[in-house]
């Protein structure tokens, strides 16, 4: 059971930016694909982002160009790196770990972007 706890979500103003953090429990972390979904109030569930265990990354173009995520295989953790924020980047942010047919999530950070 891989434990994902996320950190770094608040109210920001739009263009501004925010990090997300997302630190997991599992030593073999760096064997897991790693990503982000977002969901925004009454909205179905989006993907962001992932990061393989080889650090290719993936991007939605909702967020291509303006969102960048990457990892740390040393201390367990994954970023995501949110700049030019729009108000419809507001939603709740998770992150997941997922490795063959195995997915563990986060419980999510809020982030508000808002005047």
């Amino acid at each position: 059971q891989v434990q994902l706890v996320e950190s770094g979500g608040g109210l920001v103003q739009p263009g501004g930016s925010l990090r997300l953090s997302c630190a997991a429990s599992d030593n073999i972390f760096s064997m897991y694909t790693m990503g982000w979904y977002r969901q925004a109030p009454g909205k179905q569930r989006e993907w962001v982002a992932r990061i393989f265990n080889g650090d290719s990354t993936n991007y939605a173009n909702s967020i291509k160009g303006r969102f960048t995520i990457s990892r740390d295989n040393h201390n367990n953790t994954v970023s995501l790196q949110m700049n030019s924020l729009k108000p419809e980047d507001t939603a709740v942010y998770y992150c997941y770990a997922a490795r063959n047919t195995a997915s563990f999530w986060g419980q999510g950070t809020q982030v508000t972007v808002s005047s």
